[in-house]
């Protein structure tokens, strides 16, 4: 499984973005698949993740009600809607899969491909 993310760039605080992650792979219709972050100094933290079926989603607290999920399975593409961008949501945003898995175990060692990640800079 290869993954491709993109859409990073500068915005200011309020305004938005929306990254995306496409996965070569004939399994996408069986891939969990997540958006994590890290900062400078900081280890990596989930941001948000969506099981296979497309059924169910969770969002770290820090970006509910901001940031949405999605996923497209005719174009093999995962989708993170940011809005009212933060200052503080400022990060190398990395794409991650893995074949089924549960939103319960959800944690950056539980996926086993990530994409090159994707530098969001939001300025104050």
């Amino acid at each position: 499984v290869q993954l491709q993310a993109s859409g990073g760039g500068l915005v200011e605080a309020g305004g938005s973005l929306r990254l995306s992650c496409t996965a070569s792979s004939r399994s996408f219709s069986r891939l969990g698949l997540a958006w994590f972050r890290q900062s400078p100094g900081l280890e990596r933290e989930s941001v948000a993740a969506i099981n296979w079926t497309g059924g169910s989603t969770v969002y770290a607290d820090s970006v509910k009600g901001r940031f949405t999920l999605s996923r497209d399975y005719a174009k093999n593409t995962m989708y993170l809607e940011m809005n009212n961008l933060k200052p503080e949501d400022t990060a190398i945003y990395y794409c991650a899969a893995r074949l089924g898995g549960t939103l319960r175990a959800n944690s950056a060692r539980h996926y086993a491909y990530w994409g090159q990640g994707t530098l969001v800079t939001v300025s104050s």
